[in-house]
């Protein structure tokens, strides 16, 4: 699911408890329990809703396709069904889920409600395909009324998505086999290696850990006995990571045949409402640029006084700061920084310290990484695996980035509040640069190497890296379509395949290196990775305006509260950002080379004194 989900009717909840010592969740804002029968209730509200929507709405006339108060009453009341409450049982679980991995139930629970939930929604898809194949000169009428300007938006992209759509029955098909077709599928390979444990000198540490610690090992010895017990851990898992992919990717061909799609990827960047022209620039012009990654990397092998690298080298550190970045910390300095552009944003990190809206460090059964989820009628909530680095510091600033895109998005209507993933990296990656920024001034001049080091290798991997993954996905996609099912053996040559063409010749790939396919939930969701590339670059883009003139902070919100209401390159247009100029995304990747040749300037003026 997106993992930006959005208020409601205010309910009664557990007393917040005091979460200083742990800043756990305290899913008490959601409901008081598993057992809360408020979960029952705002499920059985939800099925009423719309199934009194479809009986006055799905008749033999379909009145609304014709006349226009009738069609003006209906998407008046379907807005208003799109703040599911339901919602909120379903993140619930959900949320239990990642953050204990042995919690059976709530998994269980979750794959019952996915269904439920799947069935009721599936009584209004004859909403949206017969909206979507009204004639031309319907089509035409409907978006020139100003009575429909609120709905204008929604209506266009029904018209568009039409296109793509079966009909009623076929739809309510493919949307049920969702959840055997991909998600209990993704769920159980997440849930089997979040259980796994690395023995580590001498102590098992959750897999998760394992991951994080090995760019943070100074001798190379070590990153590389730690990387070779995790490959251990991933290839126990690998036999069950092969299914799972050919299954899901062979349920995602069967959709996209079914749905007149002629690339893997066109469902996405259509789903993120992105032009496709722009994608295919943007991968194009990363690709074409990929020198500049096989540089920053000869540089890193000089500065790790390494001939060549291997794979678990990538994130290596040059060195370590002296200055360290406890959570408590790292939430005073974010919520000042934020704070100093615009006080909401500092007030909206105290609400989430106070509330128990953030679940900060690695545990046992904890689903790895980092997000932010939130959504129309519910509080917002941050994962995050801190440990105390500088890394986990921008980590903190990006997803609370993500979190005050989302605040501000929800004063959009129900229907224009989920923004687009382009959009989401957009905000996320300018939130963490501002972070950086504000901690790289205080630092020493050794400090300033080691961490500019470390800024360019995550902009490296936030674009190029991206971008090679997003070439490793319709690598894979487009082998299991022609041979119909491939091996694990085969994933990890592809693997290996695009991630040394972005890393150069510096690097010395293994088989075993390919197996990182297993952990890379990225690819299971279908090419949103292009995202993260494209927020860098639009990011660097709105702070080089900023940073010229401040008072740029203002198109900047405007962005942010622009929520889903347009497409993203029409949301960037307003305020003065044409990405579909040719050069726009070159702009940013020479940022880059100008930071590599700083870095190389200061470790050689470093060396010659």
């Amino acid at each position: 699911m997106k993992n930006k989900v959005k208020k409601n009717q205010p309910r009664k909840t557990r007393k917040v408890k005091d979460t200083s010592a742990e800043y756990r969740w305290n899913l008490g804002l959601l409901y008081s329990s598993a057992n809360d029968p408020q979960i029952k209730k705002d499920v059985v509200r939800f099925e009423g809703m719309v199934e009194s929507f479809a009986k006055k709405y799905d008749t033999a006339a379909k009145t609304f396709l014709t006349d226009d108060s009738t069609l003006f009453e209906a998407l008046t009341e379907y807005e208003k069904i799109s703040a599911n409450p339901a919602l909120r049982a379903f993140l619930y679980f959900y949320y239990l889920r990642d953050i204990d991995a042995s919690n059976t139930e709530a998994s269980a629970r979750l794959a019952l409600l996915e269904n439920r939930l799947t069935q009721s929604s599936n009584k209004l898809t004859f909403f949206v395909v017969h909206i979507g194949k009204m004639s031309i000169e319907r089509q035409k009428k409907v978006l020139s009324d100003s009575k429909f300007s609120h709905f204008k938006v929604v209506l266009g992209r029904a018209f568009q998505d039409a296109k793509y759509m079966l009909s009623v029955p076929e739809e309510k098909i493919l949307s049920l086999k969702g959840l055997p077709g991909h998600s209990m599928w993704v769920s159980a390979n997440d849930r089997v290696l979040n259980m796994k444990m690395v023995k580590w000198q001498g102590k098992e540490i959750p897999f998760a850990t394992a991951l994080q610690t090995v760019p943070n090992l100074s001798k190379v010895s070590d990153r590389k006995k730690l990387a070779d017990a995790i490959a251990v851990t991933l290839k126990s898992v690998a036999s069950f990571s092969e299914a799972e992919i050919n299954a899901i990717f062979t349920n995602k061909k069967i959709d996209d045949e079914l749905r007149g799609y002629t690339f893997p990827y066109e469902a996405t960047v259509l789903g993120y409402r992105n032009d496709p022209k722009v994608v295919d620039q943007l991968r194009k012009t990363v690709t074409e640029h990929v020198g500049i990654s096989h540089a920053f990397y000869k540089l890193k092998a000089r500065l790790l006084k390494q001939k060549q690298l291997g794979y678990f080298d990538r994130a290596a550190k040059i060195g370590t700061t002296k200055s360290t970045y406890p959570f408590e910390l790292t939430m005073s300095k974010l919520a000042e920084t934020f704070g100093n552009i615009n006080p909401k944003y500092r007030e909206i990190l105290k609400g989430y310290m106070k509330n128990g809206q953030i679940d900060a460090f690695p545990r046992i059964g904890k689903r790895s990484g980092a997000y932010c989820s939130g959504s129309y009628g519910n509080p917002t909530f941050v994962m995050l695996n801190h440990t105390d680095d500088l890394h986990s510091f921008t980590v903190c600033g990006h997803e609370l980035g993500h979190a005050i895109h989302t605040e501000f998005s929800l004063t959009q209507s129900p229907l224009y509040c989920d923004y687009s993933t382009a959009m989401a990296e957009t905000a996320s990656t300018l939130f963490e640069t501002i972070a950086f920024q504000s901690i790289y001034d205080s630092l020493s001049d050794k400090e300033k190497t080691i961490a500019l080091h470390d800024r360019i290798n995550d902009d490296i991997s936030t674009i190029f890296r991206q971008i090679a993954c997003f070439n490793f996905e319709l690598d894979l996609h487009t082998a299991i379509r022609t041979k119909g099912y491939i091996s694990k053996e085969e994933m990890a040559d592809i693997h290996n395949k695009n991630m040394s063409e972005y890393l150069g010749p510096t690097f010395k790939l293994t088989q075993d290196d390919g197996y990182f396919f297993v952990t890379w939930s990225h690819i299971r969701y279908f090419f949103y990775v292009y995202t993260y590339a494209f927020g860098m670059l639009v990011s660097k883009a709105l702070l080089r305006r900023y940073k010229k003139d401040p008072s740029f902070w203002k198109n900047i919100e405007q962005f942010l509260y622009a929520g889903g209401k347009d497409s993203p390159e029409n949301i960037l247009k307003e305020i003065g950002i044409d990405i579909y100029s040719p050069e726009f995304f070159k702009e940013g990747l020479m940022e880059i080379a100008d930071d590599i040749k700083e870095l190389d300037r200061l470790t050689k003026k470093k060396v010659r004194t």
